[in-house]
């Protein structure tokens, strides 16, 4: 099991970061509250990782600390739950989002995220309520963990399209295309950076 991943960020294509490690390039997804706190391309960068092996494919999971790791890894045994839908409950909002819905049984909030309809939210309301007492105290002990409700966001490399960029992100975070479209148009400004555009576009799915 890889568990950890420190080396330098060859590229950023959100959802995905490419870690040299030793002239290695790992392919690590990471949900968009961890991508926002990535240095730029060419920086240090150390990421706690879940390994996830299918039939198909290893897929490594990275995350910033070791709180959102947990989480990220308690979302996976709520059924229904998949690693696809995990990564974007984290991107939707960050861990003490999420822990404040779950507190309040804010089903329509979290059914607005990609995948997640009404019975599933209802699913992770019911699971998730006594785990995230156990990952430490709900929304204060997630915004202990994060330092704060929400990370500053970094630059990334320039793209050729920062909008199209956009669009892939939200389409890989479970965004049908045609609505990952409009939701990256509705806040597109040709001056933003494609990380900015996906900011804003969750933002306007779950206002905080």
């Amino acid at each position: 099991m890889i568990g950890r991943l420190r080396g330098e960020i060859a590229a950023k294509h959100p959802p995905v970061v490419l870690v040299d490690v030793g002239g290695v390039g790992y392919e690590v997804e990471a949900p968009m509250s961890t991508f926002y706190d990535l240095p730029a391309v060419g920086e240090p960068v150390t990421l706690v990782t879940h390994l996830v092996i299918r039939d198909d494919a290893h897929v490594l999971y990275g995350f910033r600390n070791a709180h959102d790791r947990a989480l990220f890894r308690a979302l996976l045994r709520v059924t229904g739950v998949g690693a696809k839908m995990a990564l974007a409950i984290l991107s939707g909002m960050d861990a003490a989002r999420f822990a404040q819905c779950v507190e309040q049984e804010d089903v329509a909030m979290l059914s607005r995220l990609p995948g997640i309809g009404k019975k599933t939210a209802q699913r992770l309301v019911m699971e998730m309520k006594d785990r995230m007492a156990e990952l430490g105290g709900g929304v204060a002990g997630a915004q202990a963990a994060v330092g704060g409700t929400g990370g500053s966001a970094m630059p990334v490399a320039a793209a050729d399209d920062p909008l199209a960029d956009a669009v892939g992100a939200l389409i890989a975070l479970g965004y049908k295309p045609a609505e990952a479209n409009r939701m990256a148009r509705a806040v597109d400004d040709r001056a933003k950076t494609s990380e900015e555009i996906i900011r804003a576009a969750l933002r306007a799915v779950t206002p905080s």
